[in-house]
């Protein structure tokens, strides 16, 4: 119990300080690609913020497996976070350490109760445009054949690409733009379903509110009328008591 509890204070401390660093990422990861002209210094800079924010987040899920009182679980109920840690080490790729920190900002989301769906599902949303955008942009607009040059075109494609609606105006021509291309619709049919599920859910639970409601009107009109007739009974056999005292 007191793992358990050294786990969760840990989590709930470090919840907004890795939010925060998240942010940073997040600046970081574009400055470099909206500011094409950057100077050397600067992207080093930016590249040096993105290791440590990706550390910070490495840090803390071997903490949370040092505090947690069954290791072996939690490392196989955690596996995403155990993988998001481990690829960028495989190969320095800014793209493997964006795609593995929005991973463990997900996770970290998902798990702070105060989160409701709506929110998570409207950040996923802007985190996977943005870095969908920039991640593009970054690797179709040096392309000699691209047609996505501009942060506009960039942000225009990844919104039709979640939405699967793809009008094709813009489409990457490298074959890292189309895997970023297919990461991107699978994110946005999976978010699409979180969406519908949870509109299903909430429509079923109005209904099942409004049954249980009309039941419970059912059943106390049906008492209601049973008192009724239990009382006119009563009334009938008092009168026919008075007759046969009458009588």
């Amino acid at each position: 119990m007191s793992d358990q509890s050294a786990q969760a204070r840990w989590e709930r401390r470090t919840q907004r300080p890795l939010l925060a660093l998240a942010v940073a990422f997040a600046v970081a990861y574009a400055v470099p690609i909206v500011d094409h002209s950057a100077g050397h210094s600067l992207t080093a800079a930016c590249t040096v913020v993105e290791w440590v924010v990706w550390a910070a987040f490495a840090v803390d899920y071997l903490m949370r497996l040092a505090l947690a009182p069954r290791r072996r679980e939690f490392v196989r109920t955690h596996w995403t976070d155990l993988c998001a840690v481990l690829v960028p080490l495989l190969q320095p790729l800014r793209l493997l350490r964006m795609v593995s920190t929005l991973l463990l900002v997900g996770r970290r989301a998902r798990m702070a109760s105060q989160i409701r769906l709506t929110t998570y599902v409207a950040g996923s949303v802007t985190g996977l445009l943005m870095f969908g955008s920039l991640a593009v942009l970054s690797v179709e607009r040096d392309s000699p054949n691209g047609n996505i040059r501009t942060l506009g075109d960039a942000v225009w494609w990844s919104f039709t690409t979640m939405t699967t609606v793809g009008y094709g105006d813009h489409a990457p021509t490298t074959g890292l733009g189309r895997v970023i291309a297919v990461g991107l619709m699978l994110s946005g049919i999976a978010l699409l379903g979180v969406v519908t599920a949870n509109i299903a859910a909430w429509f079923i639970a109005r209904f099942e509110k409004d049954d249980v409601e009309e039941r419970r009107q059912t059943e106390a009109i049906a008492a209601l009328a049973e008192e009724v007739r239990s009382l006119r009974a009563e009334v009938a056999r008092l009168a026919d008591e008075r007759e046969q005292q009458r009588s």
